[in-house]
């Protein structure tokens, strides 16, 4: 699984980036997660782990407000784009540090893309100082404009490996946990350029081929039209 994985990963650096370049998302949600998480610290955070770093649009974020901030990834191609912070490619289930090295643990868009989150979050209980938070974002889905998701009349969900809902619960068996939901108005262009990354096109058609699974989600989102509401679910924990 985690093979496969780092492969959608590797495959999806160029359309990654052009999303990111087109709605700012990756930057939006890092930015409001580490606004959470610092409300919850005393002081400036020392050290952050960015788990899950992809070409480090969250990265950049993090490195703002931290003296330390590491960018993590099980995909090399993805941390090639990155050169302001420490980089390490490693899978966020066995984080090469020893215990108490951070004094945050960040999962921007990223632990929902795991089959196990429980295993994650007690990597991150491992990892973090006493005081420590941790937090992650999972999506929720796309609406339109009278509150129906929009793949409800199409073909296939767009799911990820891991809900939301599982996110926060494995979050709170390790932490006591706070959630919220954050809404964002997008286009149904943009709905189309986010299953344009080969890695996310894997939400519609994981078996397929890297551009097999793209050519066919085009396809299948083709007709969507106008402006739609896309939902993301935060979870922030702090040490107990």
């Amino acid at each position: 699984m985690k093979a496969v994985v780092r492969a959608n990963f590797d495959d999806s650096v160029t359309a990654y980036d052009a999303y990111e370049q087109r709605t700012g998302r990756f930057t939006a949600l890092a930015e409001l997660l580490a606004a959470e998480l610092s409300a919850r610290v005393d002081g400036p955070f020392e050290s952050v782990l960015d788990a899950g770093a992809g070409t480090g649009a969250s990265t950049r974020v993090f490195a703002e407000r931290a003296q330390r901030t590491v960018a993590l990834d099980i995909s090399r191609e993805m941390l090639r784009e990155l050169e302001a912070a420490p980089r390490v490619q490693a899978d966020f289930d066995h984080v090469p540090f020893v215990d108490g090295s951070f004094d945050g643990v960040a999962f921007t868009a990223s632990l929902f893309l795991g089959p196990e989150p429980t295993v994650a979050t007690r990597e991150a209980a491992r990892v973090l100082r006493p005081g420590g938070v941790v937090g992650a974002v999972a999506p929720l889905g796309w609406v339109d404009a009278d509150g129906t998701d929009v793949f409800a009349d199409l073909e296939r969900e767009s799911r990820s490996p891991t809900g939301a809902d599982a996110v926060k619960t494995a979050l709170a068996d390790e932490f006591t946990v706070t959630t919220g939901t954050w809404r964002f108005a997008t286009t149904a262009a943009d709905v189309r350029r986010f299953h344009a990354i080969p890695a996310m096109a894997a939400r519609l058609y994981p078996k397929l081929a890297a551009e097999e699974r793209v050519a066919t989600a085009r396809d299948l989102l083709g007709g969507l039209e106008g402006t739609v509401e896309q939902r993301w679910r935060w979870i922030v924990g702090v040490v107990d």
